[in-house]
């Protein structure tokens, strides 16, 4: 994350007590912040996605300072919150776009490689939804983290700040994450 966590934590408490300068302050880190966030979720999606990353963007800051009644405790509960608004985002879509089959006639595809950075392009986001909320019910913990790295497009590192555990025990949970979430997709049991 770009700005200064103290920097931003002070803004965002400051706008929660109602401080609108605070508020404009925020704007353009917040806005940077979502757009860095956006391209690398984007990097997951097929070519020729309907949706653009401007437009995830703006949805998901209109949703966020729309947050009225919300008590911002730091930046990484922000933006994990930005996080999930984004997962939300892309898979209404596409429901909207009438994913009516799993893949829309792609050929399947499989999560890559744990020590690969980059997944396959072209995922379905639904599917990926439907296992990630599996997941979640049994491991909450571990389908927080993969929220955050995959539909926020989170490091390691930047995890591990929004977590509040160490980059060593991000590491250890995104593997077992991906390998349950693999294993879930071919329709295996879990672990």
């Amino acid at each position: 994350m770009s700005s200064p966590p103290g920097d931003v934590t002070r803004l965002l408490l400051a706008w929660s007590d109602g401080d609108r300068v605070a508020r404009e302050a925020l704007i353009p880190v917040v806005y940077a912040e979502l757009r860095r966030m956006a391209a690398r979720s984007f990097r997951h999606e097929r070519p020729g996605h309907t949706l653009q990353p401007t437009v995830l963007v703006h949805e998901a800051y209109l949703k966020l300072v729309d947050q009225r009644h919300a008590r911002w405790q730091n930046r990484a509960q922000f933006f994990g919150v930005a996080a999930q608004l984004m997962r939300r985002i892309l898979v209404d879509h596409a429901r909207t776009r009438g994913a009516a089959k799993r893949g829309g006639g792609l050929p399947p595809v499989t999560l890559v490689d744990v020590a690969d950075p980059s997944p396959p392009r072209g995922i379905d986001v639904i599917a990926l939804d439907e296992t990630l909320t599996r997941l979640t019910s049994l491991y909450p913990e571990q389908g927080r983290l993969v929220e955050l790295r995959y539909f926020g497009g989170l490091t390691i590192e930047e995890t591990a700040e929004a977590m509040g555990v160490s980059p060593a025990t991000v590491k250890r949970q995104w593997m077992v994450a991906r390998a349950w979430l693999l294993r879930d997709l071919k329709g295996e049991a879990a672990l």
